[in-house]
């Protein structure tokens, strides 16, 4: 195998391990806080629904930490493995983080044991939510360090490269770069976004399925109402974002919007095509992509121009940025007509075609977070570490990569399809009418 064909199938690798982990690893930062609101919800209104909804989420929850536990150290694995000179360059700066991320998710698991198997031990439940907060702080901030170093490599500062040496490193300067605040913060709100929608998801679907207990739609209107306030969330920051790109990455933002000659009042461009490097069938919004980058419609907006070609990322992140930003204003848009639609009780919210839109936002979510992750890291390129190392330099010359993809594919595919099998037996052997049962029996049995 030759250094191309390495490269190819490192970067091939990385992509799949990648965006597989991304799913559990977002469900697994934003679950944490889902359990934590319900059962609060539960304890304010004395509602067993809510505190059932807690204990059903946490047991689904294990598993995808599980999971995530494997992928994340696979994704460790092959950035020593497939990388190794870009870790041996940025390891010596950004490893501090890395050994954060570690930390947090002990931190998480081991609360998270203590919260399991501490449920009927008090007779305080307000003690008992206690034991969350650590476990909901510790799930973001795993989420919060590992996005540090993704945000490193698209501003790399802390440091000085001296004839190939590392000199003045400094690993807190490298951790607060120009990219880190926009970055963690739409990594983790999107996240929350995500996991509600997936858990409104799963209840709309029991309800299409004729399980009409008050549980399920007592889950779904929570988890809308949460998907509302994250989608929003997620607008205003995906605003702070485009600005940051327009300031220090402008030609992943100009890549991204199809942006080639620099000027000013110019429109965001949305779909199309490029046909000879001209822009057709495309909707165009004026002055819009100035107003994102400076505030104002008349805003200067960097374009490729003003690149080498060997600079220009791949243009078909601008599909990325579509899909990404479409989905995420469906989401919005579908969440606040149902709540709004719950409160002014109209009859079509709960209508079967209605229902189905909800039940799409689910997969919908998780293929917007892996568009984000896609345009995050191939908009980068060709850099692995921006205006320092190039992803062809960081590569392996091993020949042995095209084995490796086929095993980790081989690990990914009993992990996916297993942890689905185990959640849909661990559920349909332990029905919400059941459990309530089995409880309203136990609640029957300490009054006598």
């Amino acid at each position: 195998m030759g250094n191309e064909e390495a490269i190819f199938f490192s970067r091939v690798l990385t992509e799949l391990t990648l965006s597989f982990h991304i799913i559990y690893a977002t469900i697994g930062v934003g679950i944490p806080l889902m359990i934590m609101i319900a059962q609060w919800v539960g304890i304010k209104k004395q509602d067993e629904h809510y505190i059932l909804l807690a204990r059903r989420w946490t047991r689904g929850y294990v598993i995808s930490v599980a999971v995530g536990v494997v992928t994340g150290t696979a994704i460790g694995l092959q950035l020593s493995l497939l990388w190794p000179n870009f870790m041996q360059l940025a390891g010596n700066v950004i490893a501090l983080p890395l050994f954060m991320e570690t930390f947090a998710f002990f931190f998480e698991a081991i609360f998270l044991g203590i919260y399991i198997y501490t449920w009927d031990r008090f007779e305080n439940q307000r003690k008992h939510l206690l034991l969350l907060i650590p476990v909901a702080i510790g799930a973001s901030f795993s989420a919060v360090f590992i996005t540090i170093v993704n945000a490193f490599m698209n501003a790399p500062q802390g440091f000085d490269l001296v004839k190939g040496q590392l000199v003045n490193v400094s690993p807190i300067v490298a951790m607060f770069n120009p990219a880190m605040p926009t970055k963690v913060a739409h990594v983790v709100v999107t996240a929350y976004m995500t996991s509600a929608f997936v858990l409104a998801a799963i209840g709309v679907y029991r309800l299409l399925k004729g399980s009409d207990h008050l549980y399920h739609k007592k889950a779904v209107f929570l988890t809308m109402k949460l998907g509302l306030v994250f989608s929003i969330a997620t607008a205003l920051l995906g605003d702070f974002s485009g600005k940051y790109l327009a300031e220090y990455q402008p030609e992943k933002l100009a890549a991204a919007e199809w942006h080639f000659e620099t000027g000013k009042e110019v429109p965001l461009i949305l779909y199309g095509v490029l046909d000879n490097g001209e822009i057709k069938y495309a909707i165009k919004i004026p002055f819009a992509l100035s107003i994102l980058a400076g505030e104002v419609p008349n805003a200067e907006v960097i374009g490729l121009d003003r690149f080498s070609e060997d600079e220009v990322p791949p243009l078909y992140i601008h599909y990325l940025f579509d899909t990404m930003v479409t989905i995420g204003m469906w989401l919005a848009l579908l969440s606040f007509v149902y709540v709004i639609g719950v409160w002014k009780k109209w009859t079509f919210v709960i209508s079967k075609w209605f229902r189905w839109l909800l039940v799409l936002g689910g997969p919908l979510s998780i293929l917007a977070i892996e568009a984000g992750w896609w345009l995050d890291e191939v908009g980068r390129q060709p850099w692995i570490l921006r205006g320092i190392m190039r992803t062809k330099d960081a590569a392996t010359t091993s020949g042995h990569v095209d084995t490796m993809l086929l095993l980790f594919a081989g690990l990914y595919l009993i992990l996916g399809v297993g942890s689905v099998v185990v959640l849909i037996r661990m559920f349909r052997k332990n029905s919400v009418e059941q459990e309530l049962a089995d409880r309203a029996v136990e609640k029957a049995g300490e009054l006598t």
